[in-house]
C-alpha cells in the first residue's frame, strides 16, 4: 500500500504554484474585469490550468510514462469532480461566514477557499486515480 505522504507532494505543490499563477489570474480577471459569473470564471481557471497540470503532473510529479486515452479520461474526471466538490463546498460556507459582506467579496473569498479545497482533493485524485502507478487497466 502506498504511503499517503511522499516525495510527490513538493513537486505537486510546485506545479500548483505555476497553475495558480496562470489559472487564478484568468479566473479573477474574468470575474472582476470581464463580468463573468462565479461558475464560468472558476471553470475557465481549471480548463486552462488542467492542460498544464496534466502534462507537468504526469511526467514531472508522478513520473508516469503510460500513454492511453483512458488516462486522459481519468484526469478529466478527477479535475471535474474535484472542481465541483471544492467550489460547491466553498461557496455556501463562505456565504454563511461572510453574510454581512457584499456578494463580490463573498464570491472572491469563496473562489480562494475553493482553490485550497481543490488542491487537496486534486492531489489525492491524481495520485491514486488518474496517475496511479501499476494500474494495468490502461
Amino acid at each position: 500500500m502506498a504511503k499517503l505522504i511522499d516525495e510527490s507532494i513538493p513537486k505537486f505543490l510546485l506545479v500548483g504554484v505555476l497553475n495558480t499563477l496562470v489559472g487564478a489570474g484568468i479566473m479573477f480577471l474574468l470575474y472582476n474585469v470581464a463580468g463573468w459569473g462565479y461558475w464560468p470564471s472558476t471553470a475557465a481557471n481549471y480548463l486552462v490550468g488542467g492542460v498544464v497540470s496534466f502534462f507537468l503532473n504526469k511526467y514531472f510529479t508522478f513520473q508516469n510514462k503510460e500513454r492511453s486515452w483512458w488516462q486522459v479520461v481519468k484526469f478529466v474526471i478527477t479535475v471535474a469532480v474535484c472542481w465541483v466538490l471544492a467550489y460547491a463546498i466553498a461557496k455556501p460556507l463562505v456565504l454563511q461566514v461572510l453574510s454581512g459582506q457584499s456578494v463580490k467579496i463573498q464570491e472572491n473569498v469563496a473562489m480562494l477557499a475553493g482553490m485550497c479545497i481543490y488542491t487537496g482533493l486534486n492531489y489525492f485524485g491524481q495520485r491514486f486515480f488518474a496517475f496511479k502507478k501499476g494500474d494495468k487497466k490502461d
